[in-house]
């Protein structure tokens, strides 16, 4: 487990401290709580999201195409 300290405006400490108390959470457990719904709602896509992009073969062809380049070293950083 690792210790993380932050700083934050009054204001958001109180939003911070009022939604904890809302969920009964001290402040720390919320911000682990709110912290890992934000990563793992915005990192993943539904399972309708990921058929439409399935679906989309020249989608998914561009997207094998970037890959391979990339596996070659065959792209710039701009």
């Amino acid at each position: 487990m690792k210790t993380v300290t932050m700083r934050v405006d009054d204001a958001v400490y109180q939003m911070i401290k009022t939604a904890a108390d809302g969920q009964r959470r001290n402040i720390s457990n919320f911000i682990e709580y709110a912290t890992l719904q934000y990563l793992t709602s915005s990192q993943y896509v539904s399972d309708s999201e990921m058929n439409e992009i399935l679906n989309d073969k020249e989608l998914v062809k561009n997207l094998e195409i970037g890959l391979e380049e990339a596996k070659n070293g065959e792209f710039d950083l701009v």
